[in-house]
């Protein structure tokens, strides 16, 4: 009788008061599923699952039914019963091919994370070079025969090799400041592509967790805790491409796994002169896990290279018939590189809506890199080969708290993080060479001792339909340089601090539509060797920005997302290699259109393109004069990615950069490209796979990277200013196969 008259009690005040469902969402492998979704088909309410794979939903009566899944899962339903509502549910979703329609915007700043999640279940990486295009919006171009990382292209900047991008891996830096090549040098070649496992992308200074060189965009690429299946892939193509993988998961039950992943890739390239490429990557990760959903994760890996390059050559050289496209007027550029890393992460649980997580890292560093820009406009006896070389120890430690406040109209979501970071850079050079084996003479010879200690504080207040996030990031810099040619070593120490405020407001309709506004302050320090020397000017120069935009899953079949933004820069650095220094070039602004559209059109066929517009101007010199060197305007990317259809899968890929101004004045244009590149993958049987693909299809004659440059050939009496352009790659053939088990 006592527990009948509960439940009549319960159905006649249930619809008054309604009531609260807590529980978990897990894969198949018992681990948390983040940004799950428990969606209230009766009362059209709907929340989400936290990084613990937590839920609670309020509002639920006896009878409702709650539709359960995530991006990439299978899903389920559940009826409300009194048992439903008395315990902590626990829920299993197996994979399940995507669907769009399962696609929930969710009210978080982050929300445009679910496009990369999207794009990449899609459309898996399967390269080094599609790592960072991944990002949308994203251009990318290699210079140094394979070597260097990549130049970057976005939201209006040329980024040099990351100079107003952060970009991380499982929370280890991947920038370096102060870098013998460039400011926020970030070279990803140590990232295995098949150990991705998710891209955290955020456009914009809008992020407090995010500080220096994420002024246009912050990346944190996360790999993977254990593999699907064992895996050895083989693959040959064009200009003796060699690429050799194994990944064997030595370990994986309730509470432990364990997976080491090896790379080797060989590559000669289209030049005249071979770039005799080599790289080798090894990782290694290890993860226990805990009953309470605690975790600890180590990570080792092992990266080098070695390289040869043909450099930028300018174009009255290939008009005059002196070179090729593809020849080379100093053959003995090029260089070497390597990266060990140790990484230990770790996420403690509080409760079941707080967590402690952060990581701890050590990378030592080397990089060695010949290149000569201007040939004999210097010295036109010897040319004007310069040596580039640094030994770096880079440590740190990331810490963050997350506890969610929940009161009677809102619900409060903290994250409290500090850190530091300290680099330790040896004989940071620069040298005036010839034919690589000998020094004319040193240039810059010095050690560095960078270091940075931080602190934040984010808030999601939600209320109703909207989410308010303030925010706030202090920095403490602390440069020094010890210069080598000054006789007795001569030491310049210099201290800085920023602080910079961030505010996003989201108002999300339904679980289908988000508009959303942001602003913030963001920066990008200078070189320590330009900061010393100019005794602490534009040491830290600060970036105001704003976007409003939406996201939304228009039809079951179509997701959009699209805005407007600005950003506005207090100092412009351009990096001069040859001369070892940053130059400041005023104030710049910038702003511009995002639009990206994801369609299924059939169940196992999509269509995706993001397009770009963007105006970028000095805003200190006149007009006519006031062009930003190399920034594009207009970008496009997209194409159709098919899977499982038969035995076939595949996809092809679209890219068009446009043609933009080379210098100040728009006299010197860099061309753009417009490219086509097709991948195909066969099922043979379950274990075995082949793949092919193509890039550049149609054999477009395209140049990867261009330079307004002043140079001077041998037999030139004076100096030339025009283009200097790395050709891109032909017609590129590779094929492979996979073996899985």
């Amino acid at each position: 009788m006592k527990n009948l008259f509960c439940l009549l009690l319960l159905a006649y005040l249930g619809p008054v008061f309604g009531q609260e469902v807590r529980g978990y969402l897990l894969d198949s492998d018992g681990r948390a599923i983040e940004g799950g979704y428990i969606y209230n088909t009766v009362r059209n309410t709907h929340t989400h699952t936290n990084e613990l794979g937590y839920f609670k939903i309020d509002g639920i009566h006896l009878g409702d039914t709650l539709r359960i899944g995530g991006l990439g899962f299978q899903k389920i339903e559940e009826v409300i019963t009194k048992e439903v509502i008395e315990k902590i549910l626990k829920f299993s979703l197996a994979d399940e091919p995507v669907h769009l329609s399962e696609v929930v915007v969710r009210p978080k700043v982050s929300s445009l994370n679910v496009i990369g999640a999207i794009d990449l279940n899609i459309a898996p990486v399967k390269s080094s070079q599609e790592i960072l295009q991944k990002v949308p919006g994203l251009f990318i171009g290699q210079h140094a025969g394979g070597g260097k990382a990549e130049q970057l292209f976005l939201r209006g900047f040329d980024l040099d090799h990351g100079t107003d991008i952060a970009i991380s891996v499982d929370g280890l830096p991947v920038n370096m400041v102060s870098h013998a090549h460039g400011q926020g040098y970030a070279d990803l070649h140590f990232l295995i592509p098949e150990t991705l496992d998710k891209i955290d992308f955020g456009k914009g200074p809008y992020y407090a967790s995010k500080g220096n060189f994420s002024t246009a965009a912050y990346v944190n690429f996360e790999t993977r805790k254990s593999l699907k299946k064992n895996q050895i892939t083989s693959e040959i193509g064009s200009f003796g491409w060699n690429r050799n993988l194994i990944m064997f998961d030595f370990l994986n039950n309730q509470n432990n796994q364990a997976y080491l992943a090896a790379e080797h890739t060989l590559f000669d390239g289209p030049f005249e002169s071979p770039q005799h490429f080599s790289r080798l990557n090894i990782f290694g990760k290890y993860t226990t896990f805990s009953k309470n959903g605690d975790q600890l994760s180590t990570s080792l890996s092992h990266f080098e290279s070695s390289w040869n390059a043909s450099g930028q050559i300018p174009q009255r050289a290939v008009d005059q018939g002196i070179i090729s496209r593809f020849g080379a007027l100093d053959d003995s550029e090029g260089g070497q590189t390597s990266r060990d890393n140790l990484n230990l992460a770790f996420m403690k649980v509080l409760d079941d809506q707080s967590f402690i997580k952060g990581n701890a890292f050590y990378t030592a560093y080397k990089f060695l890199l010949y290149s000569d820009f201007t040939f004999f406009l210097e010295d036109p006896i010897n040319g004007d080969q310069i040596k580039q070389q640094e030994a770096r120890s880079l440590y740190g430690l990331n810490l963050e708290l997350t506890k969610n406040l929940s009161m009677e109209a809102s619900d409060l979501l903290l994250h409290i993080g500090a850190g530091l970071r300290k680099d330790d850079i040896d004989d940071d050079e620069l040298s005036h060479t010839q034919n690589r084996g000998t020094i004319l003479n040193t240039i810059q010879l010095g050690n560095v001792e960078e270091s940075n200690v931080f602190g934040y504080v984010n808030a999601e207040i939600t209320s109703g339909k909207f989410t308010v996030v303030p925010g706030v990031r202090v920095d403490h810099f602390e440069f020094a340089y010890y210069d080598a040619l000054q006789g007795e070593p001569f030491m310049q120490r210099v201290k800085a601090a920023k602080v910079s405020p961030k505010l996003s407001i989201l108002y999300t309709e339904n679980n289908s539509v988000q508009y959303f506004f942001k602003t913030g302050i963001g920066f990008h320090s200078n070189d320590t060797r330009v900061v010393t020397a100019q005794q602490g000017k534009d040491i830290l120069p600060a970036a105001y920005g704003a976007d409003i935009g939406v996201i939304c899953r228009a039809t079951p079949k179509l997701v959009l997302n699209a805005a407007a933004w600005y950003l506005y820069l207090q100092q412009e650095f351009v990096y001069v290699g040859d001369a070892g220094i940053v130059e400041p070039s005023g104030e710049t602004q910038r702003y511009g259109a995002d639009l990206g559209v994801r369609y299924q059109a059939f169940p196992k066929v999509f269509f995706d393109t993001d397009l770009t517009y963007t105006v970028a101007r000095s805003i200190t010199a006149p007009t006519g004069q006031d062009y930003i060197p190399l920034a594009p305007d207009f970008t496009a990317t997209g194409g159709l990615s098919f899977a499982d259809l038969g035995k076939f899968s595949g996809g092809m890929r679209l890219r068009y950069l446009d043609s933009r101004p080379a210098n100040e004045d728009g006299s010197i244009l860099a061309e753009g490209y417009f490219l086509t590149d097709i991948n195909l993958r066969y099922r043979i049987t379950d274990h075995f796979e082949m793949h092919l693909s193509v890039e550049n299809l149609f054999d477009t004659a395209w140049n990867e990277t261009q330079f307004a440059t002043e140079s001077r050939l041998q037999n030139e009496l004076t100096a030339v200013e025009e283009i200097h352009f790395t050709p891109g790659t032909p017609f590129f053939l590779k094929s492979g196969i996979d073996f899985k088990f």
